[in-house]
C-alpha cells in the first residue's frame, strides 16, 4: 500500500470517532441527567413512549441533540431507552464534532446511530457525507453508504505543520 493510500485509510478511520458518544457513556456524563426542552411533550405510558415536538434540544454532558421532533421509546418501566428517533433539522454537537441530517435513529440493542436525509459529519473543517451514515458505538467504527447515482464524499484538510518545522523536500 502506498504512503498516500495508507494515509487516506488512516484519515477515513479517524472519521469513525466523529459521530457520537459511546453507548457506555463516560462516568462523568453517565451520572448526569438528560435535559430535554421542547415546545410540546406528549407521553403515552401504555406504549412506553414520549414525543417531544418543536425546537427540541436534548443535552447530557457534552452531547447536545437538536431537532424538530424527538420520539423516545422505552424498553421497560424502569425508563431504559430502546430507541430514539429524531426528525427534521437534526443537529448533533459534541465538542469539535458535529453532525446534521433530516432524520436519525438510535438503537440501544444494536448500539448504532443511523443518520439519513442528507447526513453530514464535521470535525473542525473536515466533512464526510453520503446517503446513510451508521455509527457502531460498541465497535468504534462507522459506515457511510451512497445511493444510486451518488457517492460518499470526504473533504479532509491536512493538519498544518508547526512553525519551527521546515517543509519536506520533494
Amino acid at each position: 500500500m502506498s504512503g498516500k493510500s495508507l494515509l487516506f485509510v488512516l484519515i477515513l478511520l479517524s472519521f469513525s470517532t466523529l459521530l457520537f458518544a459511546e453507548t457506555k457513556l463516560p462516568a462523568s456524563r453517565n451520572s448526569e441527567p438528560i435535559k430535554i426542552k421542547s415546545d410540546r411533550l406528549v407521553t403515552d405510558n401504555n406504549r412506553k413512549m414520549a414525543t417531544f415536538e418543536g425546537n427540541v434540544a436534548a443535552r447530557q454532558g457534552d452531547l447536545t441533540i437538536y431537532s424538530d421532533k424527538m420520539v423516545i421509546n422505552y424498553a421497560d418501566n424502569e425508563g431504559r431507552i430502546s430507541t430514539t428517533e429524531v426528525f427534521g433539522n437534526v443537529r448533533i454537537i459534541q465538542g469539535e464534532r458535529r453532525a446534521q441530517a433530516e432524520h436519525g435513529i438510535y438503537d440501544a440493542k444494536l448500539a448504532t446511530i443511523t443518520l439519513d436525509g442528507n447526513p453530514k459529519v464535521f470535525q473542525n473543517s473536515d466533512t464526510i457525507s453520503g446517503k446513510i451514515i451508521t455509527y457502531f458505538l460498541d465497535q468504534d467504527k462507522s459506515e457511510v453508504t451512497s445511493g444510486s447515482g451518488s457517492r460518499v464524499e470526504a473533504v479532509i484538510h491536512p493538519k498544518s505543520k508547526r512553525k519551527d518545522e521546515k517543509p519536506a523536500k520533494p
